[in-house]
């Protein structure tokens, strides 16, 4: 293998690729019912990309969008959950709308 640049055909789907799964973990946390989780899965989505934008590494970055095609099944499964056992409005909710 060589040590050189990417190739900007690659870089570019794995840029893509990490875009389109941020974009996907958010609508998905945006589901939950539950105000508490919703911020904190919204939170999480952010720190983690946050945390994990200097990563260059072709093989960690693999590793990452591996992990949050994972993270990302489980939301939507956590989510579908949460919609089917609504609750209240939490009152931190009812202010943002008001």
């Amino acid at each position: 293998r060589q040590s050189g640049p990417r190739p900007v055909s690659w870089s570019h789907a794995m840029a893509a690729e990490a875009i389109a799964l941020f974009r996907s973990l958010l609508r998905e946390s945006k589901r939950f019912t539950n105000y508490n989780f919703r911020e904190h899965a919204l939170r999480r989505v952010r720190e983690e990309f946050r945390a994990n934008a200097a990563v260059t590494d072709a093989a960690a970055l693999q590793q990452l969008l591996a992990r949050g095609r994972e993270q990302l099944a489980l939301v939507r499964r956590q989510a579908t959950i949460s919609e089917l056992y609504p609750q209240q409005t939490h009152v931190l909710e009812s202010r943002k709308r008001a």
